[in-house]
């Protein structure tokens, strides 16, 4: 069965299914989901726990023993499974199939897995976890829901804030869920139950945000160009490789260019999109960024970023003004903003 990761305080005080599977990017989270299961197990008798990473020496021989065998005191169990690449490979998919098969009554066990790709998710030992599990696939934050998260978060110690100190709070601590949950803890420490003024959360909160080069893409589709301009700077300031920034932009100006041209072809996007593999956050920013798009500056954009790579290259480029970060800002901001 499918459990919403809001639902597992309520099911977890009832008697705990033989197989749980917890997958996710947000580490946070699935790590806050595991922790209410284990509590649970030990609470209903299962007092002995065995961990298993899959690893490179790892042998799946291993999960079926620790299934069957017995405590030499007679406990429950509870047997964890980590899979971190959540690529179990041949023999283990069928290993999992079997063990999903043959729960044994007197253990509970807790697979955890990284957030499975569209391809992995139509594997047959995924839906044999599914069958047989109570299924817990925790989504991503996104970064336009991380306010109200944060909101949640300081309700339940207490303290309530106004939007501008939310939205401050996010800024600073995007690309690191964990790093919020250390923050909104750290204001419980400082200040007592109630409203929180943004004066007091600007004093306590640090800057603690990690940029991810791939989020920088969801900024651009999103026509976000101060979220835009922010994630560059942070990027350049951790030293992020330039190359690698340039590609993943390139690669969203591309497929958009993909797209826009089918659009202007008659082509139905939902087609588009499923063609092209998009599918989640990035599948509802696409349809508002073609209608700001059109494609002679999608090919524009394209050409820009060939000459941003002769910049990065070390090769003169006439075409922008300043150091090759400037230039990438240029191009965010002319997809960001819909230039034409």
């Amino acid at each position: 069965m499918q459990l919403r990761v809001d639902m597992l305080d309520a099911h977890v005080n009832k008697p705990l299914a033989q197989l749980y599977v917890i997958t996710s990017d947000e580490h946070l989270l699935a790590l806050e989901a595991a922790d209410k299961i284990r509590k649970a197990a030990r609470a209903q008798g299962f007092s002995e726990r065995e961990v298993l990473t899959v690893e490179r020496s790892f042998k799946w021989g291993e999960l079926l023993a620790a299934n069957q065998s017995q405590s030499l005191f007679g406990d429950r169990k509870l047997i964890e499974l980590r899979i971190p690449t959540g690529k179990p490979g041949k023999d283990g998919g069928q290993a999992l199939q079997a063990y999903a098969a043959a729960l044994n009554p007197d253990n509970v066990t807790l697979i955890t897995l990284p957030k499975l790709d569209w391809a992995t998710q139509k594997a047959a030992w995924v839906n044999a976890l599914q069958q047989a599990a109570v299924y817990i696939d925790i989504p991503l934050v996104e970064r336009n829901h991380l306010p109200a998260w944060i909101g949640t978060r300081l309700a339940a110690q207490g303290h309530s804030a106004d939007r501008a100190s939310l939205d401050f709070i996010a800024d600073r601590v995007e690309g690191n869920l964990l790093a919020a949950h250390q923050e909104i803890q750290k204001l419980a420490l400082l200040h007592p139950a109630g409203k929180l003024s943004f004066e007091q959360i600007h004093d306590a909160v640090l800057n603690v945000a990690r940029y991810d080069v791939f989020k920088l893409n969801e900024a651009m589709l999103a026509g976000d160009a101060v979220r835009l301009t922010r994630m560059l700077d942070g990027l350049k300031g951790e030293g992020e490789a330039l190359p690698l920034v340039l590609w993943a932009m390139t690669e969203e100006i591309r497929t958009l260019l993909k797209l826009r041209a089918g659009v202007d072809q008659g082509r139905p996007l939902g087609g588009l999109l499923k063609e092209y593999r998009i599918w989640g956050p990035r599948e509802r920013l696409m349809e508002p960024a073609l209608r700001r798009l059109r494609l002679p500056a999608l090919e524009a954009a394209m050409r820009n970023a060939a000459q941003i790579d002769k910049m990065i290259k070390g090769l003169r480029a006439k075409s922008f003004v300043g150091d090759a970060w400037d230039a990438l800002l240029q191009l965010g901001l002319a997809v960001a903003q819909g230039a034409r």
